[in-house]
């Protein structure tokens, strides 16, 4: 035991600040959930053998993009810890809302245990409708995404206004008030998505302060090509533009479409939250920043939830979103779903 903990310390120490930070993060997520949610040791430990499997119903907007693809990885990590089974469905896209509906009956109809809904809106009533009239017979908790429903037993999921503020606290670093002027296209998810909203409210307020200015906003579901379609007419548009900030799937796009234009002006990328392009890119230097809100631990963190009792369910114990930016030691600070991971879908 001695050795291992001189091994595990030493190697703490070869990390850079964000590294250890994360570290430290995971290690007091996964105490303070143990501390301050009452969840006992042996809620972490398979089922004894004879108990029943429980059934965990998860329902994502889309696998299009990485994002989802870390939030199921943690997901089907932390529920084979504690013994748990996991069904997927996947709505298809942010403006899939009847699919969604139609999936919360799914799991009812499946016997689930419990429902995890990353939602694709965060408050259509027909939607909320629907949470409203299956949460009294199996609990419905909340995950990622924004959902203002008084029916869910919980939620496990950042403030998306942090996502956003931590790029425009690094901005504003960059570029005070009363420096030159700077400008930024943005590039992000729908406007149905419940992260959406709160992820530019957040960079807004942040900028106030700074230089740079959003020239426009570009909305699309957050695949691959509809966000190319809206990279393609931001630079169109806005050629010499000095920033541009996207989802993960827009810098994604970007960083491809830049490739082939070599003699075009090269705005800075900056990405709203990662993939594994986007961690890539982070460690070559293509973009510049990128925030984080470790999907992988948040997933963990919704199984535990639903795991730490009806008593406890209500709490929303998170990681700190962080800002990524070519300087840290991402390689080795960063979890995020293998390359070739992708969960068994209904």
């Amino acid at each position: 035991m001695a050795n291992a903990a001189m091994a595990e310390s030493i190697w703490i120490s070869l990390l850079s600040n964000l590294a250890r930070r994360i570290f430290r993060q995971y290690v007091a997520a996964c105490a303070g959930t143990i501390a301050a949610t009452g969840i006992f040791l042996a809620g972490f430990l398979p089922l004894a053998a004879g108990a029943a499997t429980p059934l965990y119903c998860v329902l994502v907007p889309h696998f299009k993009d990485d994002y989802w693809l870390s939030v199921g990885y943690g997901l089907e990590q932390e529920a084979q810890l504690q013994g748990a089974r996991l069904l997927f469905f996947e709505a298809g896209g942010y403006e899939a809302r009847a699919a969604q509906v139609a999936q919360l009956n799914a799991c009812l109809s499946e016997g689930a245990d419990a429902i995890l809904i990353g939602a694709v809106t965060s408050d259509h009533s027909e939607l909320i409708g629907a949470i409203a009239q299956v949460a009294p017979k199996v609990p419905v908790f909340g995950l990622v995404n924004a959902l203002h429903s008084n029916a869910l037993s919980g939620r496990t999921g950042v403030d998306w206004r942090d996502m956003g503020r931590v790029i425009g606290d690094h901005l504003s670093r960059l570029h005070p008030a009363g420096s030159a002027a700077r400008t930024a296209i943005f590039i992000t998810g729908p406007d149905e998505a419940g992260w959406t909203g709160p992820l530019e409210a957040g960079l807004r307020g942040a900028l106030a302060e700074s230089s740079v200015s959003i020239a426009q906003v570009f909305v699309a579901d957050t695949g691959i090509k509809p966000q190319l379609e809206q990279v393609e007419t931001a630079l169109a548009r806005y050629p010499q533009a000095d920033y541009l900030i996207g989802s993960a799937p827009a810098i994604e796009a970007a960083i491809g479409l830049l490739a082939t234009r070599p003699a075009a002006p090269r705005p800075k990328l900056v990405a709203t939250y990662v993939s594994h392009t986007v961690i890539r890119a982070l460690i070559n230097g293509s973009v510049t920043a990128a925030s984080f809100d470790d999907p992988v631990l948040q997933a963990r963190m919704a199984i535990r939830q639903i795991a730490s009792g009806p008593l406890t369910s209500q709490r929303n114990v998170v990681p700190e979103v962080v800002l990524l930016t070519p300087e840290d030691d991402i390689a080795d600070a960063v979890q995020i779903s293998p390359p070739d991971y992708f969960p068994a879908v209904q």
